[in-house]
């Protein structure tokens, strides 16, 4: 990708990765424009970045998506780059009854939301020079946490459709990237102060290094061990993984079960 000169729009822009990746990209040379549904944190990062734009935008909302890709179209027509990086985590029980609304907000933001924020400018970007579409997956879409089962199974199938979309697109102008973050201090499931964590700043600077080499899956090293998916023998490595995990849970919160301990605690991006 190129890491000068464009006119980038992120979707979750407010905060954490999203807004990682909005400052340094905006310190690059790049028009950024962000978007989120929280005004106060919009204004808060253009705020602190002059020349910085922000719309508020829903992607649970088609509606929303509409309005604000026909905006972007007519204010900034050298629009050429999407960053869909909204996204939301919410612990749940897979070995027990699931919260529908929970599922139907995560399914929505986190899957479908991308997919038809891309739908709604994917003509446009076909029109443009340097064109991309990229799409903030993670690790858990290759290796499951069990205790966010339902965001784990959205980003897999982000995945999916990534892999798809690239091949449909591999004869136009458009570049499909997949960044795949690990756990990152966000505030996703408040993992701020997470030691076990991958610092926001360092995760940025290796993630926009990435993003400048021909590459289409943005992984820093943290990533990797767990995009090396061993296929056929995936449970045992999916078992020990998160066994780990809840070890680390359970260490960090003393009489707390596994499932709430993750609840409290979890925060992979």
């Amino acid at each position: 990708m190129k890491l000068t000169g464009n006119t980038i729009f992120i979707t979750g822009g407010g905060s954490g990765i999203g807004r990682g990746l909005a400052e340094a990209l905006h310190k690059l040379g790049n028009k950024v424009i962000i978007a989120g549904r929280r005004r106060g944190h919009l204004d808060s990062v253009i705020a602190a970045n002059p020349g910085m734009v922000a719309v508020e935008l829903d992607v649970t909302d088609p509606t929303s998506i509409d309005r604000v890709a026909a905006k972007l179209i007519a204010d900034h027509p050298d629009l050429n780059v999407l960053i869909n990086n909204a996204g939301v985590m919410q612990p749940d029980v897979a070995a027990g009854k699931v919260d529908d609304a929970a599922m139907v907000s995560t399914i929505t933001t986190n899957l479908m939301g991308p997919i038809r924020m891309t739908s709604a400018l994917i003509e446009h970007l076909k029109a443009k020079e340097n064109a991309v579409v990229a799409y903030t997956s993670s690790v858990l879409g290759f290796v499951p946490l069990a205790a966010t089962a339902v965001y784990s199974s959205t980003k897999a199938a982000l995945h999916s459709y990534v892999l798809s979309q690239r091949f449909m697109l591999r004869s136009t102008k458009v570049r499909v990237l997949e960044i795949a973050p690990p756990w990152v201090r966000t505030e996703l499931m408040n993992s701020q102060e997470a030691e076990q964590a991958m610092p926001l700043q360092e995760f940025i600077e290796q993630t926009i290094a990435a993003l400048g080499t021909d590459t289409d899956e943005i992984l820093v090293e943290a990533a990797k061990p767990l995009r090396a998916n061993p296929g056929p023998n995936e449970h045992g490595l999916v078992n020990g993984f998160n066994a780990q995990m809840m070890a680390i849970f359970t260490g960090e919160q003393s009489g707390t079960s596994p499932p709430q301990a993750a609840a409290n605690s979890a925060g992979v991006s």
